[in-house]
């Protein structure tokens, strides 16, 4: 163990989590007092018992002072997690007004002032006695109850501060935030804080994002950042920042669907690196033109992902079935999520696509963005995330499929959110009616990294798969719903009976 009297150089020190580092660019500066703040239930202790975890791994001495939750509540707690406590001091730390004990029962003439002094004193005697590396407060909010006024707790909080930075010892003073009173009182006294907040939403499950207020000396990653609270801990989802992760890629071919006259329609196919935007009223196929890239992506061994908002896994590889693709052949290769907006952050759908990137992941599909919308709390910040998303997508060479369902099914159609100036290419897909039968239309709209053809062109779904036929040359007005027909029926594709 080091000698206190040595001076440590201010390099920063693991806080237990590789996601919290990064935010902090560096973790906790070392022998300094940090500030965690956040209402009851935010996951304060969690996050401070990693953090004492972790110097317990690297060998050194942690002490966790508790005023609030007792010896046995914080075991308990961290069995939850499958953590041992073994190796971390844990002191109970009752103030004489708090005991029951009939040897420390204050007198009336007993002052606030003794009370408080009382309090600390026994918190210096067992540091003193420990020596500890990294110290938890828990929790600032008895110091204050215990102060009995503003300028009192302040000072109080201060004399703490330089005790602990005077004996070399890293700090986390933990603070429920329960009293009415300034957020920033203690801000200025700190290295850094760290606040903790859970939402609630109309309906759903709650919301957690953490937001660093202050570190001093370091270019932390400011914003909001979505965590959860499972089994192991906090997880982390930092703001994704696409300028973060421009890595580059080698230019390739264009990633073609599988189809020849789809590849036509779009001169060659699809470039990599590129976001594709797939919309249409219900039932007319999106999904479906989304799993032909996968299925081609598969046939090349590349991996992909598939990300459902609306369809079980169930529904979706019957389906895929009902098409003679058979997924469960290459499920190394693909993974399909189910995911419920209701109880899914934005961070969190992120970190999927993160992880599944670094895996290895070439070809990602969200369905839909209607679904995906009903995560966001709000229409601007859907477009926000979703710019930042597909930038990282296409720094990393993923070809990005969105899907997104318009209002409608026939006639003027609506679509709930406005993504066509963020993705590079738009695939259109409408109902016409020709010789008493509903047909499918498909045509290109933009594609921002080459030409495309500019016809209209039929296309079917069957038993068979996907089929993309001839341009309507004879039509006018398919986009609208309304067709005029002036040619023979000859030119249409054949329906057949099991279609």
């Amino acid at each position: 163990m080091k000698a206190k009297n040595d001076v440590q150089p201010e390099v920063g020190i693991p806080t237990g989590i590789e996601a919290f580092d990064n935010i902090l660019a560096g973790g906790y500066a070392r022998s300094r007092v940090h500030l965690i703040e956040g209402r009851p239930g935010s996951g304060k202790t969690t996050l401070a018992l990693q953090f004492l975890m972790a110097a317990r791994e690297r060998g050194e001495t942690s002490l966790y002072v508790t005023l609030s939750e007792g010896r046995d509540e914080l075991i308990a707690a961290a069995a939850t997690h499958g953590w041992s406590l073994d190796g971390i001091e844990i002191y109970e730390l009752v103030p004489a007004e708090l005991s029951l004990d009939p040897t420390r029962e204050q007198s009336v003439v007993y002052s606030s002032d003794l009370e408080l002094g009382e309090t600390v004193k026994l918190v210096m005697d067992c540091v003193e006695r420990l020596k500890p590396d990294c110290v938890v407060f828990d929790s600032l909010s008895d110091i204050r109850l215990l102060a009995g006024s503003p300028l009192r707790y302040r000072r109080q909080v201060l004399a703490l501060k330089h005790y602990f930075t005077g004996k070399q010892v890293t700090t986390i003073f933990v603070d429920d935030l329960t009293e009415e009173m300034d957020d920033a009182n203690l801000h200025s006294l700190v290295h850094g804080v760290t606040r903790l907040e859970q939402l609630t939403i109309a309906y759903g499950a709650e919301r957690r994002r953490l937001r660093v207020f202050k570190m001093r000396g370091r270019a932390f990653r400011g914003g909001f950042h979505d965590y959860i609270i499972r089994t192991g801990g906090l997880r982390i989802f930092p703001r994704l920042v696409a300028s973060d992760h421009n890595i580059g890629f080698e230019e390739d071919q264009p990633v073609s669907s599988g189809l020849p006259d789809l590849d036509n329609l779009l001169k060659g196919g699809i470039d990599r690196g590129t976001s594709t935007l797939i919309m249409g009223p219900a039932g007319c196929g999106k999904s479906t033109l989304a799993m032909q890239y996968v299925c081609a992506a598969l046939e090349r061994g590349e991996k992909a992902l598939f990300i459902s908002f609306d369809e079980t896994r169930r529904n979706f590889y019957k389906r895929a079935g009902g098409l003679h693709i058979n997924l469960d052949q290459r499920k190394e290769n693909f993974s399909f999520q189910q995911v419920d907006p209701a109880e899914l952050s934005p961070g969190e759908l992120s970190g999927i696509v993160r992880d599944h990137v670094a895996e290895g992941t070439t070809i990602v599909v969200l369905d839909s963005l209607s679904g995906y919308q009903n995560a966001m709390p709000e229409e601007q910040f859907l477009l926000l995330q979703m710019h930042e998303m597909l930038t990282y997508l296409n720094q990393q060479g993923v070809l990005t499929i969105l899907v997104l369902a318009q209002h409608g099914l026939v006639g003027a159609m609506q679509s709930p959110v406005d993504l066509t100036y963020l993705s590079d290419n738009v695939l259109l897909l409408r109902y016409f009616e020709a010789a008493g039968q509903l047909r499918r239309a498909i045509s290109v709209l933009k594609k921002r990294t080459g030409d495309h053809e500019p016809s209209i062109r039929e296309y079917r779904i069957d038993k068979s798969g996907v089929k993309v036929g001839e341009p309507l040359t004879q039509f006018s007005g398919i986009l609208t719903g309304v067709p005029k027909f002036s040619g023979a029926n000859e030119k249409l594709l054949e329906l057949k009976e099991d279609a």
